[in-house]
């Protein structure tokens, strides 16, 4: 209990919201980060995804290429690319920490991606081009507006996945809300440590509403009909 009253006060506390170490800063500094390597993961894992699912070729060994990232470790890539931007003489916090959240972001974007556009219903995919739709129409008519809601879900879930592992960054010397776990538990000041924890974890938070929300609004209205009516019978089959 006195954790959390100590919790409160150092929040409280006005000289911890201003200047380079304050809250709104810190609080910045990890949102531009984090959106940066969501938007570039976006734009080279979901084409590549979507492209090679329609065409349904080199699929698996692109998959299986992107699953190896998952096997190294966040701060494996971190203590590779710390040297590499310190020889190159760039910000030695900032773009180790990019590299990190965006290689850990690009297999479940590019996966789910691919997954959803191949597994489109091949009887809708045969309707579309025999009514003389060509290959184009059918990936953006058919195909990607029926894999739409899995995508959205890869890219929910690789956001939020970034923004809880961005704090990581701190231990290459970047700031960001990190900064309050590294220095507080240096300092053996554990308020600190427990509001940057908790900022944290509402971030992520914050980070899983919106994208859900634009989800709903980025669906269209029969595409979001025919994924409740799917997880419907999905219910009842499993009941």
């Amino acid at each position: 209990m006195n954790l959390l009253i100590e919790s409160g006060k150092w929040l409280a506390d006005a000289a911890h919201w201003q200047g380079a170490n304050g809250i709104p800063h810190r609080m910045l500094q990890h949102v531009e980060l984090s959106a940066l390597a969501i938007v570039c993961s976006v734009v080279i894992a979901i084409p590549a995804g979507i492209i090679l699912g329609h065409v349904r070729r080199g699929g698996l060994l692109a998959v299986s290429v992107v699953n190896i990232g998952r096997a190294i470790p966040s701060f494996a890539i971190l203590a590779v690319t710390l040297p590499i931007a310190l020889w190159l003489g760039i910000d030695y916090g900032f773009w180790p920490t990019w590299a990190a959240v965006f290689l850990l972001a690009l297999p479940p974007m590019f996966t789910n991606a691919f997954t959803a556009v191949r597994e489109v219903d091949p009887e809708a995919v045969d309707a579309a081009r025999g009514m003389g739709l060509t290959e184009r129409d059918v990936l953006l008519g058919v195909e990607l507006p029926l894999g739409a809601p899995v995508i959205l879900a890869a890219i929910r879930v690789s956001a939020v996945q970034v923004v809880a592992t961005v704090p990581l960054g701190a231990v290459v010397g970047w700031g960001g809300l990190g900064r309050y776990l590294l220095d507080g538990l240096a300092q053996y000041d554990f308020p600190q440590v427990v509001v940057g924890a908790t900022l944290v974890a509402l971030l992520a938070i914050g980070t899983e509403i919106a994208f859900g929300l634009g989800e709903r609004f980025l669906l269209p209205r029969g595409v979001r009909r025919l994924t409740r009516a799917e997880a419907a019978a999905t219910v009842v089959t499993a009941g």
